[in-house]
């Protein structure tokens, strides 16, 4: 049992306080001193659009770019420290040169994330050539911590998990019937074990995660761009908006990695048993 593990229960207590913090909003907002309504009042109307547009193709390239290109086999901790100062540089450069400059680093700092996140999968013990894994590192962008609204009797966390794993369940489950013609009992799960699955398939399953994942990231970086490209911050401000943006993603995947591995040990039902109890505790 979980409980009897010290180590593993003090791992889920550190998940559970980072997936259970308040959310990147309000963080940013107190960051800035600026209420993020405001800043985004200020962002012209077409740029919303703009942004949704480019969140989506800067999804697909970190994909492209980052997470399938990854070397799993690398061995060692994960090297947040990295990441986050290049993130900070992309940052400082998009602040400098406003909201056109913000879209045109959206790329970069997006791809810089998810190979942080993969960084994170990996050193948790999971092969980031599994397409579950993948799927799961890109709803790691989805995680937006706990806002004001939220029941704090609910978990945040799970609320968010259990509506993306329903929707890749029929996105896995439609992709293998027309795979094989069939749905098969993993299909039916959401799972791919023992099935091995082209890169065009694989290519398949992760635009649909993404086309999901990406409203919802679209919500967390219209509102950085929009205190971002505020006309009272410069460059330094964008370098520290960004760094705190890859702070937020690197707590979530560490989170949620560490509860999926500590899930893969003693089961899901207990580790989110334990978790619920955990989180009532610390409220």
């Amino acid at each position: 049992m979980l409980t009897d593990h010290p180590d593993d229960l003090r791992a889920l207590e550190a998940a559970v306080a980072l997936l259970e913090a308040p959310s990147l909003t309000i963080r940013l907002a107190n960051m800035v001193g600026t209420p993020v309504e405001w800043a985004l009042d200020r962002l012209p109307g077409s740029s919303a659009q703009k942004i949704q547009k480019a969140i989506h193709a800067a999804l697909k390239k970190a994909v492209s770019g980052a997470l399938l290109t990854m070397d799993e086999k690398t061995a060692g901790g994960a090297r947040p420290r990295t990441h986050t100062a290049m993130v900070a540089a992309s940052g400082a450069m998009g602040g400098f040169f406003g909201l056109t400059g913000t879209l045109v680093e959206l790329p970069v700092t997006t791809t810089l994330i998810m190979r942080s996140v993969a960084d994170i999968a990996r050193a948790e013990g999971f092969a980031l050539s599994d397409p579950i894994v993948q799927a799961e590192c890109v709803q790691v962008f989805a995680l937006g911590g706990r806002s004001p609204d939220d029941d704090a009797a609910d978990s945040a966390y799970y609320a968010t998990r259990v509506g993306l794993s329903e929707i890749a369940k029929e996105t896995g489950k439609a992709l293998v019937e027309a795979a094989t013609g069939h749905a098969t009992r993993h299909a039916a799960q959401g799972l791919f074990q023992g099935m091995q699955l082209t890169p065009s398939q694989t290519a398949s399953w992760l635009a649909q995660i993404i086309e999901t994942v990406a409203q919802r990231f679209g919500v967390k970086v219209t509102e950085k761009f929009a205190l971002q490209a505020a006309p009272v911050l410069g460059a330094v401000s964008g370098a520290a908006i960004n760094a705190m943006f890859i702070s937020h993603y690197q707590n979530m995947a560490r989170g949620h990695f560490t509860v999926r591995r500590l899930e893969r040990a003693y089961g899901e039902r207990e580790v989110r048993d334990a978790y619920a109890t955990i989180q009532a505790r610390l409220n």
